[in-house]
């Protein structure tokens, strides 16, 4: 299961997103926002993350307008991972090598389908452990 959250300038590409996740038969978690009114992204990344601490969900994706806002709230939480991608080799590389259990998105940043493209990727790619569970386990 994967959480997904926004912010209120977030909303409509997490919707876009959600229909995305639904037709490749991902399931996932709508933790919020539910308008484009306006709301403070670190609430909503706040509960998407409390779902991969408690078991709930596996990943998470948040997307605000840049992407960085909810990062920054995502990665003040013990056992989070949460990275900014932009493209799909970041995407790649931050499961592969960082083992990050969050994709930070940036609605104002992104279009629909890129954004897509994204989280197919970071959804899809292993963790490569070895050496950069070493790494991981020092910043943890």
């Amino acid at each position: 299961m994967i959480a997904i959250a926004s912010d209120h300038a977030g909303f409509a590409l997490k919707e876009k997103l959600k229909k995305h996740l639904e037709e490749n038969g991902i399931e996932y978690k709508d933790y919020g926002t539910y308008s484009e009114e306006s709301c403070d992204y670190p609430v909503y990344a706040k509960k998407a993350c409390a779902a991969i601490i408690e078991g709930e969900c596996e990943k998470a994706i948040l997307i605000c307008g840049t992407g960085i806002g909810v990062s920054m709230a995502a990665n003040k939480i013990k056992g989070i991972r949460a990275a900014v991608c932009s493209e799909t080799y970041s995407a790649k590389y931050t499961r592969l090598h960082n083992n990050a259990n969050v994709l930070c998105i940036g609605a104002r940043v992104l279009g629909d389908g890129l954004a897509s493209q994204i989280a197919d990727v970071f959804l899809s790619t292993p963790f490569e452990g070895g050496k950069h569970q070493r790494r991981i386990d020092m910043f943890e």
